[in-house]
């Protein structure tokens, strides 16, 4: 007997599978493919895909009943939903006068060295309480999902106290609750705060204090490793000491300046490096040989006014696996939108529009170690789908500064529905 199925997506233009790639990222040629499905189908039952492929291939597999969703989606893109798998989600504050000052000359670590930029969110997000940082997220939960992400990782890292890294991550905990979009949850040791002497006293408090009791909050644990932040023998110690208490970690790396921090990555077999805009070759074959995801963060280079981009060509071709994120924070990328990073990644780093898809779905999947469950369109992969008005995947970056998305369906569940027709049958 043949599985009912609770939504049909029908007659797609393009039908982005992004198939077989569960097991493994994709790398080199394969950025460039997307398995594209023709007038393709997709059902639903519950949460889960239950057939892929043509309609005739699909209608061989399920039956429907008068209960059964059905959306039409011609001449239209349905593809997996964005996985953001670099954000700064749950914050309090604002950093407009500092966009004014960095437009007059003013460097991102100028406003650091000077008690502002990441401090002044410290400040803010110290003194919010839950329920105002809740209420601030879920904001920006919302406009992510309306523009076509199902699934973001979250950072920590603007409190910088116990009681104010543990408020941030128990709020990314209630929001995987109350809101459709799941929450990844990452402790992020930022930078120093005010009332250390120096960084390798703060990591010294970290590892010997903090690190123990994040334990069950954060998945992964992540450093900035930067200049006039915390050095790479100080990042080592630090996240050497979470993996021993089972953390995965991430990194901030190579963003302002080349420091090794992708080889540090790639020794620490880290799950994922994040900037890179200065990367070396040895630390592109270094990520390459490790399997250590790049994440890279166009927007933020592009709204930071610099021309350096992270190398993502080279990279893709001597075989790093390659992640999209927005890095969505209040200070250096203050936007939710998936659809843009895509344009800029395209533009900015010479991306073809199939590598910037792959690396917003599959890839940035593997990204946060969700790629068995999320990031391709296949039978029995949770449905996390979106359709687009547009022809063709192509559209997608090309038609930049507009919403393209029409409907965003969760776990099974249309949760934003913009102009596509409903035909219940």
């Amino acid at each position: 007997m043949k599985p009912i199925a609770d939504l049909i997506i029908f007659n797609a233009n393009e039908l982005l599978t992004i198939s077989g790639s569960s097991f493994k990222p994709r790398t080199g040629k394969q950025m460039d493919d997307l398995d594209i499905i023709k007038n393709g189908t997709v059902a639903v039952s519950k949460d889960k895909i239950i057939a892929c492929g043509t309609s005739d291939e699909v209608m061989e597999k399920v039956s429907k009943t008068s209960d059964t969703v059905e959306i039409d989606a011609s001449n239209k893109v349905v593809m997996p939903g964005f996985i953001d798998s670099h954000t700064h989600l749950v914050f309090a504050g604002s950093r407009e006068d500092e966009f004014g000052q960095r437009i007059k000359g003013a460097s991102y670590m100028d406003l650091l060295r000077s008690g502002g930029g990441i401090l002044n969110t410290v400040r803010a997000t110290r003194a919010a309480g839950k329920e105002e940082l809740i209420k601030r997220s879920l904001g920006h939960l919302d406009t992510m999902r309306k523009f076509g992400t199902t699934t973001v990782e979250s950072k920590s890292g603007y409190g910088l106290t116990m009681e104010d890294e543990l408020k941030q991550l128990h709020v990314m905990k209630e929001l995987n609750v109350i809101h459709s979009i799941e929450v990844i949850p990452t402790f992020l040791v930022h930078t120093t705060p005010p009332e250390f002497k120096s960084p390798g006293e703060y990591i010294d408090f970290v590892i010997d204090t903090m690190l123990s009791k994040m334990q069950g909050m954060a998945e992964y644990c992540d450093v900035f490793c930067e200049h006039d932040v915390f050095d790479i023998e100080q990042s080592r110690r630090l996240l050497t000491a979470a993996k021993k208490l089972g953390f995965n970690l991430k990194l901030h790396v190579d963003q302002l300046s080349d420091m090794g921090g992708a080889k540090l990555a790639a020794s620490l077999h880290a799950v994922s490096a994040s900037h890179l805009e200065h990367i070396s070759r040895e630390g592109i074959d270094a990520l390459a040989k490790s399997g250590t995801i790049a994440i890279l963060l166009p927007g933020a280079t592009f709204f930071l006014g610099s021309n350096t981009y992270a190398p993502a060509s080279e990279m893709i071709y001597r075989g790093v696996a390659v992640a999209l994120a927005t890095d969505f924070n209040p200070g250096s990328c203050p936007t939710e939108s998936m659809q843009i990073i895509l344009t800029l990644a395209c533009l900015k780093m010479r991306m073809s529009p199939a590598q910037a898809i792959n690396a917003a779905t599959i890839n940035a999947a593997h990204a946060i170690n969700r790629a068995d469950t999320i990031g391709s369109l296949e039978v029995g992969k949770q449905a996390d789908v979106m359709i687009l008005n547009v022809p063709n995947h192509k559209c997608i970056p090309y038609h930049f500064g507009v919403n393209l998305v029409q409907t965003v369906i969760k776990k099974g569940k249309i949760v934003y529905d913009g102009q596509t027709e409903l035909v219940s049958k």
